[in-house]
């Protein structure tokens, strides 16, 4: 199976298009992840280099001495990881414009996982468009709650 998925940041001054052949995907709970994002963990879909292709391309952070990440220097969005000596690479499962489609199937940084972040199923579940706050403020500035 190969399909071809799009992608980029916030924005929209990043764009991606991605040829994939499976949906599987990762997270990464390492610390440098959990730095670079802000987050517990990020989800990783991992591919050739070769099927990446930068409709507009990405501002790059070394973020070590042995990696470097994508990101929109505008928006902030990060977009993925890679060593430069590899030629697979990583890009962020959020920034797909379909993410639904890659599904996980392991985790990687292990050593670093918080557990409790983990099985959020039994959490109370807010739908944005029920936090009226939220709402009131989308509609003021532009009139509806964006898709």
């Amino acid at each position: 199976m190969t399909e071809t998925l799009t992608g980029g940041c916030q924005c929209g001054r990043v764009r991606y298009t991605a040829t994939i052949e499976d949906h599987d995907a990762y997270l990464c709970h390492c610390r440098m992840c959990q730095r670079a994002t802000g987050g517990v963990s990020i989800a990783f879909k991992n591919l050739p280099k070769a099927a990446i292709h930068w409709d507009s391309e990405p501002d790059w952070y070394e973020s070590s001495p042995i990696a470097r990440r994508p990101f929109c220097a505008k928006c902030g969005t990060p977009l993925g990881f890679e060593f430069p000596d590899s030629d697979h690479a990583d890009l962020t499962v959020g920034s797909f414009d379909d993410p639904s489609v890659l599904l996980p199937t392991h985790h990687f940084g292990a050593e670093s996982m918080h557990e409790a972040w983990l099985d959020t199923s039994q959490l109370k579940r807010i739908a944005t468009q029920d936090y009226e706050p939220l709402v009131k403020r989308w509609k003021e500035k532009v009139g509806k709650v964006p898709d």
